[in-house]
């Protein structure tokens, strides 16, 4: 799978000497559950995030949006908005300096900042920068714009009729279907002694951040700098950079604080740009952030998949072959859809088929949302084992065991630098009591009780380009400067540890410079599972050159050698003879230079191995037969993810993972109007995203801690995407054990699940 959001930047990909990357001893900073470093300030409320920012003279934006799925903007008439009280500017596509193209895919731009052909309910038509935000807001309501709608489409299925409205010129097809086979599928099943087949889906998913999108712009002669709310600032720079025609040098982003993104904020927004124009032409700063209602409709989800699933297996359990079918659309523009990849490198399997169609309609845009594509194949693949384990008459945890992948056979069988599915499989059925849990009753009342599991893997392991700098200064402090953004995650607190460690300094003691390209080093977004294994790296090479000019500078003035010496609270220290020891503030060449520089990079991923995470989920629920009312009381996440850097976040990124798949699976759906093509959910109230009363009381988290020196030169991989890609699949497999019918498509909700159960509705 292609994830656009990993920019490649100037920064040479140079790996650190191995001589420079000693193993770690027994950590006294590493691996523990500590708070994280800028805690007071999050929760205290002093911390600044961009939606709390304020410029002296600062304008307001706002942005007028399409009311239609779909239509022509014939006229705009913006007289009246531009006399009203506080009005300061208003813009649209005719403005000049905003004909800016937009979304853009395998070459090819595929509308505008502002485009006459509206193609979804949110589209951005015309915007206002005014003295206050009710003011900005007034005005779009004066602004006169003459539609002509257009047919709409919503399901990707009736997209490719031929009688279907064309949302693109050349077919609602974004490119063709991503085939990949390997073996002789029809071979496969004929050589099956059981083969099971369904078709599931999985509803549209918002990304809904508590944070919504937003940006404070603001011009110093020809160079702007942004305050974003963003994943990544040096991905912002590059495209408000190239959409404004500025050099890079003359657009400074700063993202110190982020209320959430989930890959929502992985990439730049209209809002940025428009905000930046409006600036200009008003010579004020200006601060546009979206309402909560926007956000639902302008600013990405995770689409709907559409898939067919068939799989076979000898009588052990050893799989004969996989084919698994699927369509989603990525919205009215190019989005990512795809959701077959757990189908081809999840488990063992020498014949394989999958298709992946990618569709438009007339809705919001799809981005990369939290192991993009893969908790639909995981809902769809691992329902689809739970029906082959019962046709074989296997427990579900054994049918996964008898196909643990050894290679990557995706990419030409390579093996993993480690792989610990096995282990989660394991040690999570044992946490759990699964097989006595399994023996259960399953109650004689109207609420019965079910266990179901699910496993899944996140393929992607990070790699370069990162840097860090460290400084060490002569009081003995230190200074830490990176790009990566902290998106709640603990990278600053990580990051800080890994520093910690190797120069013998409390965390305390540590200033970090982070997220800014006017004043860090280079790293991509913080996305995609790859903030630790990119950026860590980097940090700890840093801090080894930090070390390593402190010890040679301290081996000559004690006159030892310097393979002799370690750091130890604050000082240099002899292993042999421990008396013989001098202050790390005492060191000459420190005290002479008064800070030692350390630059660290991120070298290249090991080649001929794959890098993945692993895990498997365990859930048990309770259901209601009369309401439909399903209340997952347990949850498991056994997660391998290598080298644990920091306990505590670690948890927290798992437990967050696990709420989010109880959302896809439990309660989230965006709900469009098949008669308007408008979207009928787009707020908090009925969009139903998990609250603390829908999160059971037990979430256990499992952490398998293999120990992996290939992946990176810390030895730990990601944990964000893994966390949450099994959650869905496992709740459905527990709701099927409890009441023994196969909910197909999620949400689970009682509706869906009383006409079930009722005889009334699909059953997979």
């Amino acid at each position: 799978m292609d994830l656009l959001y990993w920019l490649q930047g100037p920064v040479p990909e140079t790996p650190a000497p191995k001589a420079a990357m000693p193993p770690w001893g027994e950590t006294k900073v590493v691996g523990k559950p500590l708070p994280r470093v800028d805690a007071y300030e999050r929760v205290s409320g002093s911390a600044v995030f961009p939606l709390d920012f304020a410029l002296p003279d600062m304008l307001h934006g706002a942005i007028l949006r399409c009311p239609y799925p779909h239509a022509q903007v014939k006229s705009i008439d913006t007289s009246a908005a531009e006399k009203m009280p506080g009005v300061r500017a208003v813009i649209t596509g005719k403005t000049p300096g905003a004909d800016v193209p937009w979304y853009r895919s395998r070459g090819k731009w595929f509308s505008k900042l502002f485009d006459d052909r509206v193609r979804h309910e949110g589209d951005e038509v015309a915007a206002v920068a005014a003295e206050t935000r009710a003011q900005a807001y007034d005005a779009l309501k004066a602004i006169r714009v003459e539609y002509e709608e257009l047919a709409f489409v919503l399901d990707p299925r009736e997209a490719l009729k031929a009688d279907a409205p064309l949302i693109h010129d050349g077919g609602n097809r974004y490119g063709d279907p991503n085939d990949y086979k390997r073996g002789d599928v029809e071979a496969g099943f004929a050589a099956a002694d059981a083969v099971v087949e369904g078709t599931y889906s999985t509803a549209c998913q918002i990304h809904t951040p508590m944070e919504v999108h937003g940006s404070v712009v603001k011009w110093d002669g020809n160079r702007l700098t942004v305050w974003d709310t963003t994943q990544g600032v040096f991905a912002v720079q590059q495209a408000v950079a190239g959409s404004l025609h500025l050099p890079l040098a003359n657009v400074r982003v700063i993202g110190h604080y982020m209320g959430g993104g989930f890959g929502s904020k992985l990439e730049a927004g209209k809002y940025t740009v428009i905000a930046a124009l409006l600036a200009r032409m008003t010579a004020r700063p200006v601060k546009l952030f979206l309402s909560r209602e926007e956000t639902f409709l302008a600013v990405g989800n995770r689409p709907a998949n559409s898939m067919k699933v068939k799989v076979g297996a000898k009588k052990d359990g050893t799989l004969t072959a996989i084919e698994f079918l699927s369509m989603g659309s990525g919205g009215a523009y190019p989005g990512g859809a795809d959701s077959s990849f757990l189908a081809t490198d999840l488990y063992t399997c020498p014949n394989v088929r999958t298709v992946d169609e990618n569709v438009a309609v007339n809705a919001g845009r799809a981005r990369a949302m939290r192991a993009p594509g893969f908790p639909q194949g995981a809902w769809a693949l691992e329902q689809a084992m739970d029906e082959l384990a019962a046709r074989l008459g296997m427990d579900p945890v054994d049918l996964r065991l008898a196909n643990v992948p050894k290679v990557s056979q995706r990419r030409g069988n390579q093996p993993y630098t480690s792989t610990g599915l096995a282990q989660c499989l394991r040690d999570g059925a044992k946490e759990f009591g699964w097989s006595e849990a399994r023996k259960r009753t399953k109650g004689d009342g109207a609420v019965r009780r079910g266990v179901g599991m699910a496993a899944g893997m996140w393929a992607h392991g990070g790699g370069p380009p990162a840097t860090v700098v460290v400084k060490l200064f002569a009081d003995g402090s230190v200074n830490l400067n990176s790009g990566a953004a902290d998106i709640g995650t603990g990278t600053k607190t990580v990051m800080a540890q890994t520093v910690a460690e190797e120069l013998g300094v409390a965390l305390e003691k540590i200033q970090i410079e982070h997220a800014d390209t006017g004043t860090t080093q280079y790293s991509g977004p913080s996305g995609g599972s790859k903030t630790v294994p990119s950026d860590m790296p980097a940090a700890r090479a840093a801090a080894i050159e930090v070390r390593t000019q402190l010890l040679k500078a301290a081996a000559e003035e004690l006159k030892l050698p310097v393979e002799e010496l370690m750091l130890a609270g604050g000082e240099v220290v002899s292993t042999k003879d421990p008396t013989k020891k001098l202050a790390v503030t005492a060191v000459p060449a420190l005290q002479r230079q008064q800070v030692l520089v350390g630059v660290g990079t991120r070298g290249p991923n090991v080649e001929g191995k794959v890098i993945s995470m692993f895990g498997a989920h365990f859930a048990e629920v309770e259901v209601n037969t009369r309401t439909g009312e399903v209340t997952v009381t347990r949850l498991l996440a056994a997660q391998d993810s290598a080298r644990v850097m920091n306990r505590l976040t670690f948890e927290c990124q798992v437990q967050g993972g696990l709420v989010m798949g109880l959302g896809l699976g439990r309660t989230e759906e965006r709900v469009l109007d098949r008669q308007t093509g408008k979207m009928c959910n787009a707020n908090w109230h009925d969009y139903k995203i998990p609250t603390a009363l829908d999160v059971p009381a037990k979430q256990t988290v499992h952490s398998v801690d293999l120990v992996d020196t290939e992946c990176n030169t810390v030895g730990a991989k990601g944990i964000g995407e893994p966390s949450t890609i099994p959650t869905a699949a496992a709740i459905a497999n527990a709701v099927h054990d409890a009441v023994g019918v196969r909910v197909a498509d999620s949400p689970i909700t009682p509706p869906r699940l009383v006409a079930l159960l009722a005889g009334r509705g699909k059953k997979g």
